[in-house]
């Protein structure tokens, strides 16, 4: 009798169960409960109760009263009739808020309570449903209800905990990117304000572009025109109003040339660029990069004089941090 009393407190333990079971039933009771071969509905009735914490009190024809008015025991059971599974079941169903399928919703009946708890494999192995049940498997079947139902609460708790994680992720993400929008818009409406002409701020994946369309270089060079470094003097302003940032400067080509000459071209005016804005003081060489990506990205028509305007471009990228 000892080894099963210990093999008990083990199962206890091992579900996280000793403060429901092992510390509110007396170990005497236990004892006695494992040397019952056929446990009334009024003890079982007492001791499930208690397990539940459904309510808590130590005579056990009170606990069948308690039970019975809200139909967790068979009908025509009574207190000192010898408790079958199916009732137990039922008693288990109820005193412990287990959810089943359909047809036990509808009926809250012993038949359908033993068909749950023998599909959620609490109830394990052929037995008969009428059978009556003893104390030991009273003791099994409780602590397979309380395992199972800590087992539901902890996947539970991490769905909810994945399903907080992934309202947070796009909480941040819609945050961040109405912060890209609004700082977009502020550029955009800085180079209005300044008439910097064919230019726009647009927001990507990586950050906020600001595209200079059409930009001109000197005839067959990389030098930058005036006029094209008064766009940049003033965009070298707004850059300086978001420090803290890395800057990647793109180069883009009309489709002329070979792809060999459209990369190289694009990788040295990118690179132009790059440079002035680190010499108006934007960013620092650590700071920014540059790339040529030649006729590769296009974004007009390069079959048409205005499309290919489009195409020979630099846009400068604010990345995210």
């Amino acid at each position: 009798m000892k080894h099963y009393l210990s093999m008990f407190f083990i199962l206890c333990l091992f579900a996280g169960l000793s403060s429901q079971i092992a510390a509110q039933s007396t170990a005497a009771e236990i004892e006695t409960l494992l040397q019952t071969g056929a446990v009334t509905y009024a003890a079982a009735a007492r001791f499930v109760l208690e397990a539940s914490e459904a309510t808590v009190t130590s005579d056990p024809e009170e606990a069948f009263r308690y039970a019975a008015e809200r139909n967790w025991l068979p009908k025509n059971a009574s207190p000192s009739d010898a408790a079958r599974l199916d009732g137990i079941s039922l008693l288990l169903m109820r005193s412990f808020g287990i959810k089943g399928g359909m047809m036990y919703s509808l009926t809250k009946n012993p038949h359908y309570a033993y068909r749950e708890l023998t599909y959620k494999n609490v109830i394990q192995g052929r037995v008969d449903p009428g059978m009556n049940v003893s104390g030991e498997r009273l003791l099994f079947l409780t602590g397979r209800v309380l395992s199972r139902l800590d087992e539901e609460a902890a996947v539970a708790a991490e769905r909810e905990a994945r399903r907080l994680a992934a309202e947070e992720a796009a909480r941040q993400k819609a945050a961040a990117a109405a912060t890209r929008k609004a700082m977009a818009d502020e550029i955009n409406a800085k180079l209005a304000e300044h008439q910097v002409a064919d230019t726009t701020a647009t927001v990507t994946d990586e950050g906020i572009m600001i595209s200079l369309s059409n930009i001109q270089f000197l005839a067959d060079s990389v030098e930058l025109p005036e006029s094209e470094k008064r766009k940049l003097r003033e965009i070298s302003d707004i850059l300086k109003t978001l420090p803290g940032r890395r800057i990647q400067v793109s180069g883009h080509s009309a489709r002329a040339g070979t792809v060999e000459s459209q990369l190289e071209i694009s990788r040295q005016r990118a690179q132009a660029v790059a440079d002035y804005l680190v010499s108006l003081g934007a960013r620092r060489v650590s700071e920014i990069t540059a790339a040529g990506y030649g006729a590769d990205k296009p974004i007009g028509d390069s079959s048409t004089a205005e499309g290919m305007a489009m195409n020979r471009r630099v846009e400068i990228i604010i990345l995210e941090n």
